[in-house]
């Protein structure tokens, strides 16, 4: 390559942003911090999105001020954005260039169980912090056998609508349309989702194909990460098989849980065709394609 074009790649990679819409409870903080401890030796700005009340849905002008901001503040570039909002489709305010969304969730049941100890008990990570449910000693298990509002299926629809977005029908829960949605922008809009269960992973392949970002990233969640970022709710009981099953005859998990193993496979998918394992351990595949045939012939 030529030094103009050289320079053009550089300049690409530093106008570059991420942005991590982040669904409760799906080990998004222990993700978050890896962002934060590299932002430094990497170069780039990380900036928390943090929305009133945890509202994951902004008003009209709000998404504008957003995205201007994203699109324009260039004192923030390369930047990565997290926190608590639904995705936000950037084409739709004339944006030439969009950022590069990517996202985690879980087992939606799991996630829910962890949210409900969350309320009640808090975690690790700041462990002084009173939450909205404390002294509130119900098991989870005791929720679901009492009809409670906490556990109730409804509260499982989450992991849709933060894909779906900003359009009504995403919040009404149950709704075909926003499943259809949530699973078209994974695949269209998000550059990499992954799932709590192999977070390893999500982080492996972030590196490898966002260095600028994520270098470094993978060893130091393998050697530290596991340990210090890992949250850990506070109290947490497993659901028994009994309260799991009444939970499993809802639509909503039905839906929720296919849109979870509709994200598993592709991330599954991706990873079989970047990673390969020996001795128990997975390695990048190094670059797999050349160019050949190559005309005009120079002199």
């Amino acid at each position: 390559m030529d030094g103009p074009r050289q320079e053009a790649v550089l300049d690409e990679e530093e106008d570059m942003v991420i942005i991590y819409n982040r669904v409760p409870k799906t080990a998004s903080t222990s993700f978050t911090n890896i962002a934060y401890d590299l932002c430094a030796k990497n170069k780039y700005h990380v900036l928390h999105i943090n929305t009133t009340k945890n509202n994951p849905v902004m008003s009209l002008q709000d998404q504008v001020r957003f995205v201007k901001n994203i699109t324009s503040w260039k004192e923030m570039k390369p930047g990565f954005y997290h926190g608590h909002v639904s995705y936000l489709d950037f084409a739709k305010f004339g944006v030439k260039k969009k950022p590069i969304y990517i996202n985690v969730i879980r087992d939606p049941i799991e996630r829910l169980v962890s949210y409900y100890y969350f309320l009640r008990f808090g975690d690790d990570y700041r462990p002084g912090l009173r939450r909205r449910k404390q002294g509130d000693k119900k098991t989870f298990d005791e929720c679901v056998a009492e009809g409670g509002s906490d556990c109730a299926p409804e509260k499982l629809w989450l992991q849709i609508p933060f894909f779906c977005g900003h359009s009504s029908e995403c919040w009404n829960v149950g709704s075909r349309w926003a499943m259809d949605q949530a699973k078209y922008n994974l695949i269209n809009e998000y550059f990499l989702v992954g799932v709590t269960e192999e977070l390893e992973d999500f982080i492996m392949l972030l590196e490898a194909a966002l260095p600028r970002f994520f270098r470094g990233a993978t060893e130091l969640y393998r050697t530290v990460g596991k340990k210090s970022h890992l949250r850990k709710t506070t109290e947490k009981k497993l659901p028994t098989k009994q309260t799991i099953a009444k939970l499993q005859q809802s639509d909503i998990w039905k839906m929720e849980n296919e849109f979870y193993e509709f994200a598993l496979e592709q991330f599954q998918f991706i990873r079989a065709h970047a990673v390969r394992e020996k001795d128990g351990d997975l390695y990048i595949l190094a670059q797999n394609f050349f160019y050949e045939k190559i005309y005009p012939k120079s002199n």
